[in-house]
């Protein structure tokens, strides 16, 4: 019988959205390309500081993975096809043709119900009734030319970024390099490619800073293998339409919440016991997430929560805090 073993992913902190959904992308990627490796991920509670490990089949490399990580991202990548939409702004009638055309079709793949399904509901629109409310983790509506659903199209397909470097010293990188740094080395976010802003590096409040971030004439870069795969990794969180308590019908998305005033906050646990990713679904989904009544043997020992909040106008969320632990 082959052997498992574990691969330490050093660039996924435990406490950035960006990375817990690139986590996400990892798995989806994987599940698609190999899913006889039947791969299991854990948290090295044990073994500091704390990171995420995958569990596959013996004999596999870092280079390995990453080849396997980039050929199920060009796969499901070619479900990101939003008919020419920029932004997510839907009708409720265009609404519920695509989620009918995506589930009821034969001729689609599980995936492209699944993102469809994390991104709108045909149940909750907004105050006039003219448009479906979308997923509370879509921070861009054109404000600054960036469009949520034209980067959502493309982040994924973009299989590298420009060379690094300038002039002579400009350094081409590699599908397969980009993905292994953003997977087993520290961040660096050394490209000059677009983002959601799930990165609470992206944060651009300064209120203890020297200078307005905003103001810099140097270009924010990003890690742009963790775009590509939290983009993928978007997909595993579902929304539903929920009442709340005004009587009004909220999108509520797998993992989120919104508190007595309102905002919308995200939580995912950390785990010490190798599990799938419908295991992953079954605990962002446990209702002791937020009542912090979880059972012992689940295996949980943390809960990470991260904000989604206003800095002009622009959209963000912050740095994952730990709001319970066992």
């Amino acid at each position: 019988m082959t052997g498992l073993v574990p691969h330490r992913l050093d660039g996924l902190e435990p406490d950035n959205l960006l990375a817990f959904m690139a986590l996400m992308g990892v798995l989806c990627a994987l599940e698609e390309s190999r899913p006889d490796w039947r791969v299991r991920v854990y948290w090295t509670v044990n073994e500091p500081p704390l990171r995420p490990a995958l569990r596959t089949p013996e004999g596999l490399d870092r280079t390995a993975i990453a080849q396997a990580t980039a050929e199920g991202l060009e796969t499901l990548s070619q479900h990101h096809d939003f008919r020419g939409l920029k932004d997510l702004t839907l009708s409720p009638q265009d609404a519920t043709e695509i989620l009918h055309e995506v589930t009821e079709s034969s001729d689609q793949h599980r995936y492209a119900a699944d993102l469809w399904s994390a991104l709108v509901s045909n149940a909750a629109t907004s105050r006039d009734g003219k448009k479906v409310e979308p997923t509370p983790l879509c921070l861009m509506f054109g404000q600054g030319h960036q469009h949520f659903m034209e980067r959502l199209a493309s982040i994924p397909r973009t299989t590298t970024p420009p060379d690094r470097g300038q002039g002579r010293s400009k350094t081409p990188v590699t599908e397969v390099s980009c993905l292994q740094e953003t997977l087993f080395s520290p961040w660096e976010r050394p490209d000059a490619t677009s983002s959601f802003r799930w990165d609470y590096n992206e944060d651009v409040r300064y209120a203890l800073r020297a200078r307005n971030p905003t103001d810099s004439k140097t270009k924010e870069t990003t890690q742009h293998g963790a775009n590509r795969l939290a983009a993928i990794g978007l997909s595993v969180l579902t929304v539903v339409p929920k009442l709340s308590r005004s009587e009004k019908v909220r999108l509520a998305v797998l993992g989120g919440h919104r508190d007595a005033s309102g905002n919308f906050v995200f939580r995912w646990p950390i785990w010490r016991y190798p599990i799938s990713l419908t295991s992953i679904r079954a605990m962002l989904g446990h209702p002791g997430l937020w009542s912090h009544d979880l059972p012992v043997d689940l295996g949980i020992v943390e809960i990470r929560e991260t904000k989604r909040i206003s800095s002009g106008r622009y959209l963000n969320f912050t740095r994952a805090e730990p709001v319970s632990r066992w």
